[in-house]
């Protein structure tokens, strides 16, 4: 205020905004805009000019321009006047400052840069570790695999509540019955009131055709409404009926969950109000799957229903942890088999205070033919493909090191930023100097806006594989030992790859099983080559690289090796080589890994 005070007449507004009047030189704004972003509370400017008699749009526009380069916040302005102020918007805009005909416009532009950084600040929060999904694969197969060999595309309900049940996602009770008296001993086995589903192969939406019987209290009224649903329906479509108990849905919020193919982002997934109003309301929100708990309650804030979701009006709030892990879950199944699911839909998914269960689901598949292709690549290339690659959890295994320790190792998460940050409190400075040829210090390696870029990977870019002490992990204090990365380099079809292994377990044989599921992962990628520079200090490193067909090369000028393993078995000149074998001789302190 006082900086202000000294360059301004006495009446200006002391206050933001800042009304430097309309007398105002060239010289008056250049040094308001600098004392305004020397304020810490304030992050970004926007600076309004309207031509009055002794203003120099022109000149202002310089003056402009010349001070925010020394800035680093965003800069908006308003250079209003029409052609008068057409030489100083062009200024503006050369010198990278977005400039707008009215102050309303950059405003606006200023509330979406807000929103992109929330955003953004949201996306990379580390995310919430959700129960480990082991889905049983085997069943899921077999369910699709019987599905196709009858040439079906569409899922029963009770194969579509088999499916969601192998991905933890709970389903009430269901039984299949063909006739009218199984349908009543079902009944009466799970207990009153009951509801009653027509089981078909061909018919996805029953409520459509009366193929819904609720609230049924006893024998007779089952079996009355078998013979309803059978006789609403054609022969062929009319496999039987299922079973399943009445839920009571009086304190309960009815949602939609659901997955189908967009034409340019492949599988793309919903959620939001559900029921039989699910058209009508069509309050839902949209994201690219597959999902971690930070996007899954992103989504969910996106809808009208959220905010009831919290509880509202004396109504109790429900499961808002439930329903976040149930859409991660489900979007792991969308992504590990997007090549044959083709729409997948729960509908309602009833949620209260204390519970989260699929009520009903329906699945339908890519056509089979799609899936008598033998070539995995060319049956992809018929079917759209995700968007953002899906998590690699074949690289996911269990390895016996040289002492008989056993690890996890598999591919690195966002969830694993703590694991990451307490992995660097065990780091020796020794092995921080010969992963990153400095001694960065921990706070910087193990800061959130560096581990975002760590652990927020993208697969079609970089692979980052950890091992985890299975030990530790049995209890409360998982171990990150090691981890191996394997980065893209622009411009060429060659990845850079980096390993770091936790000195306590160094001289296992980690860093040699890491650096080859490296490499296999760069040859299922289709590199060319992968290379990756050392210390001539770090002998270890140099000789696992070099028994697994490295080409190691001494570059005088910067004392590194330089190695490079190609997939084509490209090697470097016999006179490089001979340079670095007389190097390799001078080589000290060996580090193990």
């Amino acid at each position: 205020m006082n900086k202000l005070n000294a360059i301004l007449p006495s009446h200006w507004s002391h206050a933001n905004p800042i009304d430097i009047l309309g007398d105002a030189t060239w010289e008056t704004y250049a040094k308001a805009l600098e004392i305004a972003a020397e304020n810490k509370y304030s992050d970004g400017i926007l600076i309004i000019l309207t031509p009055q008699s002794m203003t120099n749009p022109t000149k202002t526009a310089e003056a402009i321009a010349k001070v925010a380069k020394k800035i680093s916040k965003p800069i908006l302005a308003s250079w209003m006047g029409g052609k008068a102020v057409t030489e100083g918007r062009a200024i503006l805009d050369a010198a990278g400052i977005p400039t707008y005909d009215y102050p309303d416009s950059a405003a606006e532009n200023f509330t979406y840069m807000y929103q992109l950084s929330v955003n953004l600040t949201q996306l990379y929060e580390t995310p919430r570790w959700c129960a480990d999904l082991h889905p049983s694969t085997v069943v899921v197969d077999t369910i699709i695999a019987t599905a196709q060999s009858q040439d079906r595309v569409i899922l029963t309900e009770l194969e579509s509540k088999r499916l969601l049940s192998c991905y933890s996602i709970a389903t009430p009770a269901i039984i299949h019955c063909r006739t009218a008296e199984e349908a009543a001993s079902a009944a009466s086995s799970i207990g009153f009131p009951i509801v009653v589903k027509l089981h078909s192969e061909t018919i996805t939406h029953k409520s459509d055709v009366g193929g819904v019987k609720l609230n049924l209290h006893s024998p007779e009224q089952v079996r009355d409404a078998f013979f309803e649903i059978q006789q609403g329906v054609e022969k062929d479509d009319f496999l039987g009926v299922t079973v399943q108990p009445m839920l009571d849905t009086t304190d309960a919020f009815e949602l939609i969950v659901g997955s189908s193919l967009d034409a340019q982002f492949g599988p793309v997934m919903l959620f939001g109000l559900g029921g039989t109003l699910v058209e009508v309301f069509q309050d839902s929100s949209i994201a690219l799957p597959p999902l971690n708990s930070n996007l899954a309650h992103l989504m969910m804030k996106n809808t009208k229903i959220y905010t009831a979701l919290k509880g509202i009006r004396g109504r109790k709030s429900a499961d808002i942890a439930a329903i976040e892990k149930l859409i991660v879950n489900f979007s792991h199944l969308v992504m590990d088999k997007w090549m044959f699911i083709k729409e997948i839909e729960i509908n309602p998914l009833l949620a209260t205070h204390d519970s989260v269960i699929a009520l009903d689901a329906r699945v339908i598949l890519h056509d089979s033919n799609m899936m008598e292709v033998d070539d995995e690549i060319s049956r992809q290339t018929q079917i759209i493909r995700p968007a953002i690659r899906p998590y690699p959890a074949q690289y996911e295994q269990h390895w016996l090191s040289k002492k008989g320790r056993v690890l996890l190792i598999r591919a690195i998460m966002p969830e694993d930023e703590p694991l990451v940050v307490d992995f660097h409190k065990r780091i020796s400075e020794e092995s921080v100097y010969t992963r990153w040829m400095s001694n960065m210090q921990y706070d910087e390696r193990a800061s959130h806006s560096r581990l975002i870029r760590v652990c927020h990977v993208d697969y079609d870019r970089d692979i980052a594989l950890v091992a985890l002490d299975e030990e530790s992990c049995a209890g409360k204090n998982c171990k990150l030992v090691a981890a191996g990365r394997l980065t893209k380099m622009h411009g060429k079809n060659v990845a850079e790859f980096s390993v770091l292994v936790e000195d306590d377990w160094q001289g296992e044989g980690l860093g040699a099983k890491l650096l080859l599921e490296l490499i296999k992962h760069g040859e299922a990628d289709g590199l060319d080559g992968i290379e990756g520079i050392v210390l001539p200090t770090n002998r270890a490193m140099i000789h696992v690289a070099e028994k697994m067909g490295f080409e190691s090369v001494y570059d005088k000028e910067l004392n590194v090796v330089k190695q490079y393993f190609s997939y084509k078995e490209a090697a470097p000149t016999s006179k490089a080589k001979e340079d670095y074998d007389i190097q390799l001789r001078r080589f000290t302190c060996p580090i193990n890994i």
